[in-house]
């Protein structure tokens, strides 16, 4: 497999809907619950002023995975020089690198915006994505108890921070 890494731009936006949304079907390793069209997925992670980075990685024509890094709510001043990360990798490519690889290029983007700490929000039940930040050196410093899913199931959150 020849993984490349590029940022994303809005002809992107379909396929990372349609990559997104299967893991959505799928169930129980995302936050997101609603399927994204390519209408939302260009403008949450691609176009909107928050997004501080987002790259996706490819082999050829086909889609592998894509990361975002999003700016600090305004709500949060606290965290003005921290990022927030999201991760998906397509179902059939999850282990083969895909995201070391986005992640070292999102380092690269944060450092360039002055972030000093990446944080991942990953619910308590997706251990594959635990286990993915955990790996990539993340480390828990919150837990967000009971977040309700929309059938009003609920399921912590692992704050992990990533200073770098």
């Amino acid at each position: 497999m020849n993984v490349s890494i590029r940022p994303a731009v809005p002809s992107d936006a379909d396929s990372m809907a349609a990559l997104l949304n299967e893991i959505i079907e799928i169930g129980g390793t995302t936050a997101y619950e609603t399927p994204f069209t390519r209408e939302a997925m260009e403008v949450e992670y691609i176009t909107s002023p928050g997004v501080m980075s987002c790259f996706v990685a490819e082999d050829g024509e086909q889609l592998l995975g894509f990361q975002g890094l999003f700016s600090p709510n305004d709500d949060d001043p606290a965290r003005s020089d921290w990022g927030y990360i999201a991760t998906f990798a397509d179902v059939r490519s999850t282990g083969r690198g895909v995201g070391r690889k986005l992640l070292a290029a999102t380092i690269a983007a944060a450092r360039d915006a002055g972030v000093s700490t990446i944080d991942a929000t990953i619910r308590a039940d997706n251990t594959s994505g635990l286990g993915f930040y955990e790996r990539m050196g993340f480390r828990d410093y919150d837990r967000i108890v009971g977040v309700p899913l929309n059938d009003g199931t609920p399921v912590d959150r692992v704050r992990k921070k990533l200073e770098i």
